[in-house]
């Protein structure tokens, strides 16, 4: 074979497993990202139909509410977040955190604060979605045994909350074991729904003029104010958008694009198409328009299918949870968790107990209170909408003052996806006092636990620093001591990468002895997801004799390993022995006093948070025998 053949052939070698390696990643995209939308079809006709909006099952009406989710999904989904949101990463990774650290340290103080401000009290109102999406979701395809089985009826309660149970009982086990079944369980769910779909435009074809946007338009004016409420139920077809945004760190955009374009998109398409042309010639499927798509033989496995694709939706809006955990107690805004790793090859499988018990309580409690989807959609929608909201105004700044956008484009950019933001808002926060008060309220109490975090930890670091003393003052007592230095080697965890470890200062003053080598090493949180360059992980300075100040630099997505953090030291000059290596932890005893800085009902709080946070131990994976504890009692 000539040497142009061969170069050929390894080109063409290349380019498959390059193909096969992008299919397959899409395929796990595909079990992860789109479970929240892809199941939005069990429940959105059937809120616009039935329940409080009863809209009459008129040709006008199902057109223009076809019209309404047809134009949704292409301005919101579509154009909004696969076009331009997706383009707003921060160095691979997405997610109202992401993009408030992307934008934070460019803007002025009283601005950042803003940004700030929205970027988390989003993040709050996600966890409200978060025990929404796996209680609606889940008892939207149960509902399906009832119409089976009459007799069952009753029993779809017990049987969603044995579901739910169950789901949240194997988050343990991790997502690495079971995820490379979601993919193809997706791949079958979207193609039925696609079919099942064609089936019925095929049957009555008229229902392809929706797409025309005069439906839309004349369904508003047909019905009057009536009609902007039922935006709050049309809204239900593109919840999970912010989903595609957020997991672009785990499988990237293209295969997020790849499924959506190819298969999820059409396959929705022709679902919400076929419902509506299904309702034209029998309006009496109003009262579940999924389900009555189905032939009766196939009913049954349709509803498994469903309550599959229903815990699948569900596991990828808990991931996210544990996610948005992670970044948030990285950034500061949260107490440290216990992170359990799922898998040894994908980073982003995490599980997290607190929070998985947490959901699973209020999830658990949401189906026993609400009892069926219909009462759980006037919940849903307001927290996810609010987030829609904030993550445009949080493109928009960077836009105009990251990006550096003509001012033109980035205000008529904004005013294209802020319109239709708005108007789902508004649409749903008529619903508060009918059960969207619940992720109101879970996103307020969570925004004040990060900010009080956030805000108690600034205050206790100021006066550690307060009674701190700087290397040269160590220095200085050093010589002016009979201090004696003893073999082994001493690790200080510090929070204050500019003073002299507050654990340091109290073994030095009750003991009077100082190891032989001594390293305070500083945990630094960067606004980036990863620090990719492995020599700016560590900073490495000499501030005495064989006395060391480390600082090493983590991603928001990463969690720090201090014994494998340890092993980079040599190439740095600092030899040490990990098995004769003592590890020294300050641990602070808070007392609310009168102290500024903290309001009255933020002292015990955040008292409580600190007592109640993971041990540093654990946290750094620290080996437990080899940990030293000095206490300080401080007055906030």
């Amino acid at each position: 074979m000539s040497e142009n053949n061969l170069s050929i052939g390894n080109r063409k070698d290349s380019r498959f497993f390059r193909s096969a390696a992008f299919l397959t990643l899409s395929l796990e995209a595909l079990g992860v990202v789109f479970g929240d939308i892809g199941t939005s079809p069990l429940y959105t006709m059937r809120v616009c139909f039935g329940g409080e909006y009863g809209l009459a099952v008129t040709r006008d009406n199902i057109l223009g509410i076809i019209s309404l989710i047809f134009w949704s999904l292409m301005v919101t989904v579509t154009i909004k977040y696969l076009l331009f949101i997706l383009r707003a990463d921060n160095n691979g990774e997405g997610g109202v955190l992401a993009l408030m650290a992307l934008c934070g340290s460019k803007l002025s103080k009283k601005r950042g604060f803003l940004v700030i401000f929205l970027g988390l009290f989003g993040a709050a109102l996600l966890y409200g979605d978060g025990v929404i999406t796996p209680a609606i979701s889940v008892l939207s395809a149960v509902e399906g045994f009832g119409i089976y089985a009459p007799k069952l009826h009753h029993f779809i309660v017990p049987i969603a909350v044995a579901v739910l149970l169950v789901l949240f009982m194997f988050q343990k086990k991790g997502t690495a074991g079971v995820g490379k079944v979601f993919g193809p369980i997706m791949v079958l769910w979207f193609i039925t729904i696609g079919f099942f779909g064609l089936r019925a435009v095929i049957d009555d074809p008229e229902i392809l003029a929706a797409v025309n946007p005069y439906y839309a338009v004349s369904f508003f004016l047909n019905n009057g104010p009536a009609s902007f409420l039922v935006l709050g139920a049309v809204f239900l077809s593109v919840t999970g958008a912010e989903a595609l945004y957020a997991d672009i760190g785990h499988f990237g955009k293209n295969p997020i694009k790849f499924n959506w374009f190819f298969l999820v998109f059409p396959s929705l398409i022709l679902n919400y198409f076929g419902q509506g042309a299904n309702l034209l010639m029998d309006p009496k499927a109003a009262s579940n328009p999924f389900y009555h798509l189905v032939p009766q033989p196939l009913l049954l496995p349709m509803v498994v299918l469903s309550t599959v694709a229903a815990i699948i939706a569900s596991q990828a809006i808990i991931s996210g949870a544990f996610s948005i955990t992670r970044q948030a107690s990285q950034l500061g805004y949260l107490p440290r968790v216990s992170i359990v790793h799922t898998s040894e090859k994908e980073r982003g499988q995490i599980y997290v107990p607190s929070v998985n018990w947490i959901l699973m309580i209020v999830t658990v409690a949401l189906v026993l209170i609400f009892k069926n989807s219909d009462h759980l959609a006037a919940a849903y929608g307001i927290a996810v909408t609010a987030t829609m909201l904030i993550t445009t105004f949080l493109y928009f700044e960077i836009t105009s003052r990251v990006w550096k956008w003509n001012p033109f484009l980035s205000v008529f950019l904004t005013a294209v996806f802020i319109i239709p933001d708005s108007a789902f808002f508004l649409a749903n926060i008529v619903k508060v006092e009918k059960g969207g008060y619940l992720p109101l309220i879970i996103g307020v109490l969570l925004f004040n636990v990060m900010s009080t975090w956030n805000k108690g930890r600034k205050l206790l670091l100021s006066k550690l620093q307060e009674s701190s003393l700087t290397w040269d003052q160590l220095a200085g007592s050093i010589q002016d001591t009979n201090i004696h230095r003893v073999s082994r080697t001493a690790v200080f965890l510090s929070g204050n990468p500019k003073g002299v470890p507050v654990a340091l200062l109290h073994n030095f003053k009750h003991n009077l002895v100082i190891h032989e080598t001594v390293i305070t090493l500083s945990i630094v949180t960067t606004d980036e997801p990863r620090v990719r360059n492995k020599d700016e992980r560590l900073e490495v300075k000499e501030v005495g004799p064989h006395i060391y100040s480390v600082i090493a630099r983590y991603g928001f997505m990463e969690t720090p390993d201090v014994p494998k953090l340890l092993d980079l030291l040599p190439s740095r000059g600092i030899v040490i022995e990990k098995d004769k290596t003592t590890y020294f932890l300050g641990r602070e005893t808070l007392v609310p006093g009168r102290g500024k800085g903290l309001r009255f009902w933020e002292k015990p709080l955040f008292a409580f948070l600190s007592k109640n946070a993971t041990s540093a131990t654990a946290y750094f994976n620290l080996p437990a025998n080899k940990v030293v504890e000095l206490g300080a009692l401080i007055t906030i």
